[in-house]
């Protein structure tokens, strides 16, 4: 793993803790966590399959 992979990961690992208080807060019902938490999941596999795709 090089140093750029892991200074990504831990800044990624920062923006995650950063967020998720008031993600968490904002979706006190399951129903509404779930729906936004499937929309985030989303994105990212979107993301992820692209940068592969550029690769």
């Amino acid at each position: 793993m090089g140093t750029d992979q892991i200074m990504s990961a831990i800044f990624l690992f920062a923006v995650l803790i950063l967020i998720l208080p008031s993600f968490l807060s904002t979706n006190n019902k399951m129903k509404q966590f779930l729906s936004n938490l499937s929309i985030w999941t989303i994105i990212v596999l979107v993301i992820i399959v692209i940068i592969y795709l550029i690769r």
